[in-house]
């Protein structure tokens, strides 16, 4: 497969999981968008690591965005839960009520 095949494919992740952050409303779909464009950065890393034959520093990259994306998923998950308790719902519209 050529490298251009796997750029149109981590583009058209990353501009769905900008558009998913962009106009969604519930806090967990914002959170699965936000995956979704670390894994079209992923796909980048190792289509760029393929194509320099014996390189493996895009690898390298993947495998800590994939430490990172975990932290992130166990830290949104925990805002959540708890604007959910406070609020009771998890609509990003109504966490403006959350101010001091």
């Amino acid at each position: 497969m050529l490298l251009n095949q796997f750029l149109l494919l981590g583009a058209f992740l990353f501009c769905a999981g900008v558009y998913g952050v962009i106009t969604r409303r519930n806090a967990v779909l914002v959170l699965m968008s936000v995956e979704l464009m670390l894994a079209a950065v992923n796909i980048n890393l190792v289509a760029f690591s393929a194509y320099r034959a014996g390189d493996v520093v895009g690898q390298v990259f993947a495998l800590f965005v994939l430490t990172i994306a975990a932290a992130e998923v166990g830290v949104g998950l925990a805002i959540v839960l708890l604007i959910y308790r406070n609020i009771r719902s998890s609509d990003l519209d109504d966490v403006d009520v959350l101010k001091g």
